[in-house]
């Protein structure tokens, strides 16, 4: 493995380093969908939203990016057409990277919150066709990834606008919501990590249990055959109960019976309007919380007092921190594909001098390349678009971001796992607007929508004609 030449070595850390500076524009860009309803709902401010997506994306990226980076490298081209030519589908690879690269940090600098899928996989299409015709592209895996960009925004909606029924009409409409709120503790602690664990866990306790050896070691010392799956259930479960018996704990601190004018009022104002020097608790002269708002983020009619739902929004912003770290881990498992993707392939190519087929694997120095130049893109320039998502679409209370970040996980969570290559993008915007439409068609911003519909739009055909561009250009450098 060392013997490797310096006329070798260069070209594959300028190749890296292009793939890193993907990756950096990626997490720049990507970052409001992890993060954008957190920091616009005021759950998290965006120094802690950045620390915390910066982990969690590094997280995610490594233990399970490898599944999407495969379908992207090899799925997307016919590998029949490359296989007798792997080093134009490597000079491919790299217009790839660097059309990619150029359109999102295009984008970002304009606050512009679009799909990294659709630009590596318009690249991929667009060098492709250019290389070897039409039939260099395998049709059929970009049509059942488009699909997944189409259904990907009805189906976070749907799951969205059911979690936020529930919440309305359940908790925060009903005349007790800080009652029906302990009731329902347990069941959004389990349905939050229920998804993260049903999706996720199973391969969290293989990684950890199965193949460091400590149920082998176990059942060896004391002969307990533990199945993989009670290991699972078990950590679950714990888990749950931790987080019940905390919010528990929590909403009793804080839900302790006051009368008057108390310091230390909770951060989120009562829901139905401005609310300045009126007692906790008390009548609210001009902003009748039963009336209909317009722009008012729950909407509709509230039965319970300014206290007791905003000790719920609260709580509910505890919820939503961590259902925005489930977000980030989604969204770190799933896109860095479409930075690391053509760099593995590149790899592959080099060190075989074939095409990348059955045998391909992701090495684990490029997914961590992947996440690293996630967290650096979120840290330097992260803040530009997460305004969009956050504010842009409607205006969100932590129920509502809760219940949106909760969607968009488990549909980029359950595609990440399937190796399908979906758009965190849509996924997040189709959870805000199926929260807003709950409330009223008329809370969502149409405009902004258009806005950002007409991004993704674009994204295909601008990265497939960078691509085609770039690739002509270096294949005549390269081969004349």
């Amino acid at each position: 493995m060392l013997n490797i030449s310096v006329s070798e070595i260069i070209p594959l850390l300028a190749i890296a380093a292009l793939a890193l500076y993907v990756a950096a524009n990626l997490g720049a860009n990507d970052v409001a969908n992890s993060m954008g309803t957190s920091v616009g709902s005021k759950a998290l401010t965006l120094r802690q939203a950045i620390i915390v997506a910066g982990i969690l994306e590094f997280t995610g990226a490594v233990l399970f990016g490898k599944g999407v980076s495969e379908t992207l490298a090899t799925g997307v081209v016919n590998a029949e057409v490359f296989a007798k030519e792997p080093q134009v589908f490597l000079i491919g690879m790299v217009s790839v990277l660097a059309a990619c690269g150029l359109w999102l940090q295009i984008a970002t600098r304009m606050g512009l919150p679009v799909s990294s899928s659709h630009a590596v996989v318009g690249a991929i299409a667009g060098f492709s066709w250019v290389a070897a015709g039409l039939g260099a592209v395998d049709w059929l895996t970009i049509g059942t990834i488009s699909l997944t960009w189409l259904a990907t925004p009805f189906a976070s909606g749907t799951l969205a606008a059911i979690f936020y029924s529930l919440v309305k009409y359940s908790i925060l409409e009903r005349p007790d919501p800080l009652a029906r709120m302990r009731e329902w503790i347990p069941w959004l602690s389990t349905a939050m990590l229920s998804i993260f664990g049903i999706i996720v866990l199973p391969s969290v306790v293989d990684v950890v249990f199965v193949q460091t050896g400590i149920l082998a070691q176990i059942h060896h010392r004391f002969g307990w055959n533990i199945p993989v799956q009670d290991v699972t259930i078990g950590l679950g479960a714990i888990a749950t109960m931790a987080l019940t018996q905390t919010s528990w704990q929590k909403l009793a601190s804080a839900g302790t019976p006051v009368e008057g004018n108390q310091e230390g009022t909770p951060p989120y104002p009562p829901l139905g309007g401005k609310q300045e020097g009126t007692p906790l608790g008390g009548k609210q002269e001009g902003t009748p919380l039963g009336g209909n708002q317009e722009g008012t983020p729950l909407g509709g009619k509230q039965e319970g007092t300014p206290l007791s739902l905003s000790l719920i929004e609260q709580q509910m912003a505890r919820f939503q921190a961590l259902s925005a770290c489930f977000v980030a881990f989604a969204h770190g498992s799933n896109d860095v594909g479409n930075a690391i993707a053509p760099l593995a392939a590149i790899v592959y190519i080099r060190r075989t001098g074939s095409f990348p087929l059955n045998d391909f694997t992701v090495p684990l120095w490029i997914l961590v390349l992947g996440g690293v130049g996630i967290v650096i893109g979120l840290a330097l320039w992260g803040e530009n678009v997460i305004a969009t998502v956050g504010e842009g679409i409607i205006q969100l209370q932590p129920s509502g971001g809760f219940c949106a970040e909760l969607a968009t996980a488990a549909t980029v969570l359950l595609a990440s796992r399937l190796g399908l290559p979906v758009s965190t993008s849509h996924a997040l915007v189709g959870a805000v607007v199926g929260v807003g439409l709950v409330n009223s068609w008329k809370s969502v911003r149409w405009q902004t929508l258009r806005s950002i519909g007409s991004a993704w739009l674009v994204t295909i055909p601008i990265a497939a004609g960078l691509a085609a561009g770039i690739f002509s250009i270096v294949q005549w450098i390269v081969l004349k």
